[in-house]
């Protein structure tokens, strides 16, 4: 069976739990970020869209050119997420807290990450964080977001992913995912990450291991979105922390 027609016929948990997580594992070690293979459908993807003028969905809008974040404009769901959201963001959470419990075996931080998003999230609780963070964005012609972390409070999952709703070539063009990493006391190296409509970008939230002849050490890394040229731009955001 294809690729398009498993991800039909099946629910969120269980083309998340037939991705190849050795290979995200490997990606994400070697470069900091890693894609799947398109994962929402096109039909989950234009419900999200549609979403977006309902307020009643969301608990805040940003307009990133206010607070110079670039240009375009983002909205955090209120609680409770959508199903998809809901589901791509606890069912991706176990896979991705091996990873980073791995990471931070590397980094020697012994950091541990409880097994499941629920528990995970009474930890933020117990550090006040209680808002949710998935988020909607829309950009349109010259929309753009400026190279940044996601950070909300003191405690922060290592991992996040982005997902594109629209299609590229088609409804916008532009809008490159982007992601630079900053090495210790050297240039900084940049990656166009090209995405197809439901297709999933997971990157570090602030940094990862590399490797050097002395061990392991901290790479730190930011996202944004070059200007988009024409046409409107929605992506969906899924953090796994909680804000303040």
């Amino acid at each position: 069976m294809s690729t398009r027609r498993l991800i039909r016929a099946s629910s969120v948990e269980t083309r998340l739990q037939q991705l190849d997580w050795t290979g995200v594992a490997r990606a994400l070690e070697e470069r900091g970020w890693a894609t799947t293979p398109p994962l929402l459908t096109a039909g989950e993807c234009a419900e999200l869209i549609r979403m977006y003028p309902d307020e009643r969905r969301f608990r805040s809008r940003v307009d990133m050119a206010r607070f110079r974040f670039g240009e375009g404009e983002y909205k955090y769901f209120a609680s409770p997420l959508p199903p998809v959201v809901h589901d791509l963001r606890r069912h991706a959470y176990p896979h991705l807290a091996a990873i980073a419990e791995g990471w931070e075996a590397a980094l020697g931080t012994g950091r541990r990450y409880p097994a499941d998003l629920e528990s995970f999230l009474v930890v933020c609780a117990e550090h006040g964080q209680t808002r949710p963070t998935p988020l909607l964005l829309r950009y349109g012609a010259g929309g753009y977001n400026c190279l940044h972390q996601d950070l909300y409070g003191n405690v922060a999952f290592p991992l996040q992913m982005t997902c594109l709703l629209s299609r590229p070539g088609v409804d916008f063009t532009g809008g490159e995912f982007l992601l630079v990493e900053q090495r210790p006391r050297a240039q900084s190296s940049g990656s166009v990450v090209p995405l197809e409509r439901g297709q999933i970008v997971i990157f570090a939230t602030r940094h990862r291991p590399a490797r050097g002849a002395r061990g392991a050490y901290r790479v730190s890394l930011r996202h944004g979105v070059s200007r988009v040229t024409a046409g409107r731009r929605y992506a969906l955001g899924v953090i796994f922390h909680d804000a303040k």
